[in-house]
């Protein structure tokens, strides 16, 4: 949480995309950045008010985001009138994802899910639990919500896990949220980017604003952008159905050159073939444009993929 006078601007210095254009009661889809540009992490932004701020980050990197984000306030707004509060340990999250998830929950809140919307937010009661955010937001590509539930009301998370199994929603694990995830196209922090990767090298060229005023790493993602030397997160889809690309796996041309390496590949459900994202040098005679064909290789044989830009799934 991300609070006082100043958490507007502090933010504004903190995160890539412009937090001005993200009104109360909105959500946004942002990233930290280091000076050289490198994404340290992508999260997702509440604005509760313009002095009140959620901001999620992935769990596995809470405690390197929380020292990057205290170091600047530290640094920056040491003066400034900007509270933070780490409260991952007080709040717990559960995503209903997919076409009927708002018809499952309706019965158990006040709140009219379907007027909330796309990328939004409203705080209620759900299955007698209050203060629960209630947030249009997911990485499944699907429609649904995701619930910021308190974990000091008593059994708050289980009481509605256990609802909405009894009502008829399946429990998925993160293998299923990977697959849905790549079908649309969405990065995965740890594979598509990370600290040596810019927004621009991840294509997540549409968030960094760069006209929204300073923001750390500004420089660098902006030069970068300007000479336009910068590897390609490309999609790809096999030819052969029985393909499947897998994380680490390189990218080959015409001549069997190695040009990149995959960073998310798997087969999917929904196509009936593997599919996958690469991030590939810029060079010279190397075609990327939709519809090229490329070669990944798997177990030793170069297998043919036809370029495609996500989403895979519409």
């Amino acid at each position: 949480f991300v609070t006082g006078q100043d958490a507007q601007p502090f933010l504004q210095m903190l995160l890539i995309n412009d937090v001005d254009a993200c009104p109360p009661g909105k959500a946004q889809y942002t990233a930290m950045c280091q000076e050289d540009g490198g994404v340290l992490d992508d999260c997702l932004l509440y604005c509760r008010s313009k002095e009140e701020w959620l901001m999620v980050v992935n769990a596995a990197n809470i405690e390197k985001d929380w020292a990057w984000v205290t170091k600047l306030k530290n640094t920056h707004f040491a003066e400034a009138d900007v509270q933070l509060e780490n409260r991952s340990d007080d709040m717990g999250l559960l995503a209903l994802q997919g076409p009927s998830s708002l018809d499952y929950l309706q019965p158990f809140t006040e709140v009219d899910l379907h007027s909330i919307p796309f990328y939004a937010f409203t705080l209620g009661t759900v299955c007698g639990v209050p203060d629960v955010w209630i947030a249009t937001t997911g990485y499944t590509g699907e429609k649904g919500v995701e619930l910021y539930i308190p974990t000091d009301k008593a059994d708050g998370i289980q009481a509605i896990w256990t609802s909405l199994l009894e009502a008829g929603a399946v429990p998925c694990g993160l293998g299923a949220r990977d697959t849905l995830r790549l079908e649309k196209g969405f990065n995965l922090y740890g594979q598509d980017m990370d600290e040596t990767v810019s927004p621009l090298e991840a294509r997540m060229g549409w968030v960094p604003k760069l006209g929204a005023g300073a923001f750390v790493g500004h420089e660098a993602i902006s030069s970068q952008k300007e000479l336009g030397e910068y590897r390609r997160l490309i999609g790809f889809v096999m030819d052969e159905p029985r393909a499947i690309p897998r994380s680490g796996y390189n990218v080959v041309d015409a001549d069997n050159t190695i040009v990149g390496h995959v960073t998310s590949g798997t087969q999917s459900i929904t196509l009936g073939k593997g599919i996958g994202m690469a991030r590939v040098d810029k060079r010279e005679g190397l075609n990327l444009e939709e519809g090229s064909t490329i070669a990944i290789q798997i177990r030793g044989e170069s297998k043919p993929a036809t370029i495609t830009k996500p989403p895979f799934v519409r």
